[in-house]
């Protein structure tokens, strides 16, 4: 779909009641008069495919054109996914079984599909394990997953029933994670959202990373159901500026650890590095994809990945503060 087609389906779709509160909430932040920065919103919509909700996370109304442009938005993003991904490829990654599937060689762990599998199986698969993470095949965002403990249920057929009745469909052994990104969070397993992008020659680039980090005791990481976020420098592995979470609140420290976010060092660095590198030139129909790595005192592993990754989470103002954003590093791989 061409630009001007995307930007007219998000006319016809839009939430305008949810654009008149970021009209009011940008005003209070901002202070600026609600019809100019209505007027602005529309006009970088139309201009630069933002959405309202880019406008106000971004906070652009302290940036000028120039600035504007350097950007990734949500219509641009979108672009960038339609170039580099091919649609009928979605599914390596969407589905989580298939996903396993492909990288069971980078996964670390046992998994089984319970709704194929017989009780018997699953016995089987409970072999050794104290702790597993049941997830729907297709969720996102953290939706529907639960950590289970075996010694919560009275035996194992129990807990099998419970799984089913669920409908969760993917069991998979609980990620021990390497001490140190336990220190951060204890509570959920903490990723590093990595992003790759193959150039036309195929050849990988690490284009952004960024931690995500649980909290208030939450199982999950993932920022839209509490987590937390920071920016990682791509050479090194060490975080380079405060956390935020959703509701755009920054962090100097971990709220629920204390521990200091800015200088954290992710163990296991070139380990990471080299594990997407190779994972990205195994499916080069996907050439724009965002991976989740785990990292364990053994090594790192591959939680899930995303045809669709984020276009936000290093973006943010405090991130910013040169006011330039991402895009010009996509444009040395994609064509923009």
């Amino acid at each position: 779909m061409s630009r001007l087609g995307y930007i007219l389906r998000c006319i016809v779709k839009m939430d305008y009641s949810n654009l008149i509160k970021t009209v009011n909430r940008s005003h209070k932040k901002s202070g600026k008069g609600r019809i100019p920065l209505f007027v602005d919103i529309v006009k970088c919509g139309f201009k630069y495919g933002a959405g309202y909700m880019d406008y106000e996370l971004l906070e652009w109304w302290n940036l000028n054109e120039k600035q504007r442009a350097t950007y990734v938005t949500r219509g641009i993003n979108n672009s960038m996914i339609k170039i580099c991904n091919k649609s009928e490829c979605y599914h390596l990654l969407h589905n989580k079984d298939e996903f396993n599937e492909l990288f069971s060689d980078m996964l670390g762990r046992k998994w089984i599909r319970v709704d194929k599998a017989s009780f018997e199986d699953f016995e089987r698969f409970m072999i050794g394990l104290d702790t597993v993470l049941i997830k729907p095949l297709d969720s996102n965002c953290g939706k529907g997953v639960e950590k289970l403990s075996r010694k919560d249920y009275k035996d194992i057929r129990e807990l099998y029933d419970y799984i089913i009745g669920t409908g969760c469909a993917l069991a998979e052994e609980y990620i021990v994670q390497h001490s140190e990104m336990s220190r951060m969070y204890p509570e959920s397993v903490n990723t590093v959202r990595v992003v790759t992008v193959l150039d036309k020659e195929g050849e990988p680039h690490i284009i952004y990373a960024a931690v995500r980090l649980g909290n208030e005791g939450r199982v999950v990481d993932n920022i839209n159901a509490g987590g937390l976020s920071a920016p990682v420098d791509k050479e090194t592995g060490v975080l380079t500026n405060v956390a935020f979470d959703k509701n755009f609140h920054y962090y100097d420290e971990h709220p629920y650890t204390g521990v200091k976010i800015v200088g954290f060092q992710i163990p296991l660095w070139s380990e990471v590095v080299d594990l997407v590198t190779v994972a990205a030139k195994r499916i080069p129909e996907l050439r724009y994809v965002g991976w989740d790595v785990a990292i364990t005192e053994k090594g790192p592993l591959f939680v899930e990945a995303n045809h669709h990754p984020g276009h936000d989470i290093i973006q943010m103002p405090r991130h910013t503060p040169d006011k330039i954003g991402m895009l010009p590093e996509f444009r040395k791989y994609i064509d923009i």
